[in-house]
C-alpha cells in the first residue's frame, strides 16, 4: 500500500510537473522518483530495498507494445579510495607484499534490468556507458604500474565488492506498470555506505542508447551511532583517547572478573 501510494505521488507529480514532450516534438524521454531520498541506519539494519519509480514520456506505442524498451537503473555509492593487497606465504607465515591503491571506487553498485543484459543492447554499449559492474572505470592511483599487476588487482576487487554483496546485478529488477510507468527495485546491503548515493536510470529502444536521467540518494547512521559516528569524525583526538580508556577499562574489569585465587 506504502509502494502503491508513493507510485501515484510520483507520477500526479510528474505529470503536473512536465509538459508533454509528444506536443514539443521531442524524442523519448525518462523521468525517476525514489520512494524515500533518505536511509536511516541503525545497529540492527539487515539490508534493505530500494523502490524507484519511473516514466517515460513520448513513446511510440508500436514499440511500447512489442516491448522494445528497456530500462536499466543503477544505484551507484559514493566514491572512495581503496587499498587491495596481496598475500604472499614467506617462511611459512602469509604476508601483504604487493598492494595497489584504487582512486573514487564506488563504495557500492546495484544493478536492476528489466530482462537478461544480453537482451538489452550489447557489450559495448555497456563498456561505453560504464554499465555494470564489470565495466566500472576502477582507476589505480599508479596508472603507469605494470598492467598485468594492475589488471590482476582490478579484478580482485570487484570480486571482493561482489562477495561482499556490495556490486549486485537483478535481472527483472524492473518491471513496466504500464506502457509508459515503471518501478526498480534496488538492493541496499547490509554493510551499505553511508553518504549521498546516485540513482541513474538508462533508457534504450531497439537496443541503442536514447537517454539518462538521476536522483540522489542520503543513507546515514541513526541514533546512538549517529552521535558516536559524528562525534569520531569531529573530535578524533578526543575520540582515540576515550576509546584508549574503554579498552583499559574492560581489561581491568576483565582481569577482576576472572582471576584465579
Amino acid at each position: 500500500m506504502r509502494v502503491q501510494r508513493a507510485a501515484a505521488v510520483f507520477i500526479v507529480m510528474l505529470l503536473a510537473s512536465s509538459p508533454s514532450l509528444a506536443q514539443t516534438g521531442q524524442g523519448e524521454s525518462i523521468e525517476i522518483g525514489l520512494s524515500t531520498d533518505r536511509v536511516s541506519i541503525t545497529s540492527d539494519f539487515a539490508g534493505a530495498n530500494l523502490t524507484i519509480f519511473g516514466a517515460l514520456d513520448n513513446t511510440d506505442p508500436l514499440i511500447s507494445r512489442q516491448g522494445r524498451y528497456d530500462i536499466v537503473v543503477v544505484l551507484e555509492g559514493p566514491p572512495q579510495p581503496i587499498v587491495v593487497r596481496k598475500k604472499t606465504r614467506v617462511l611459512g607465515m602469509w604476508i601483504n607484499t604487493q598492494s595497489v591503491v584504487f582512486t573514487d571506487v564506488p563504495a557500492s553498485y546495484s544493478v536492476a534490468m528489466t530482462r537478461a543484459p544480453q537482451d538489452i543492447t550489447d557489450m559495448e554499449n555497456y563498456r561505453r556507458l560504464a554499465l555494470r559492474p564489470r565495466n566500472l572505470n576502477l582507476q589505480p592511483l599508479n596508472a603507469e604500474g605494470d598492467p598485468s599487476t594492475i589488471q590482476e588487482f582490478t579484478a580482485a576487487l570487484r570480486q571482493r565488492k561482489e562477495a561482499a554483496g556490495l556490486y549486485v546485478e537483478l535481472v527483472g529488477g524492473v518491471q513496466f506498470l504500464s506502457q509508459n510507468l515503471f518501478r526498480a527495485t534496488l538492493k541496499l546491503a547490509p554493510n551499505v555506505s553511508v553518504g549521498t548515493h546516485k540513482a541513474r536510470a538508462f533508457l534504450f529502444r531497439n537496443g541503442m542508447f536514447v537517454q539518462e536521467t538521476s536522483a540522489a540518494l542520503t543513507i546515514r547512521k541513526a541514533g546512538l551511532e549517529q552521535r558516536i559516528y559524528d562525534f569520531a569524525h569531529q573530535q578524533s583526538l578526543l575520540y582515540g583517547i576515550f576509546a584508549v580508556l574503554i579498552a583499559i577499562l574492560t581489561g581491568w574489569l576483565g582481569r577482576l572478573i576472572f582471576r584465579r585465587d
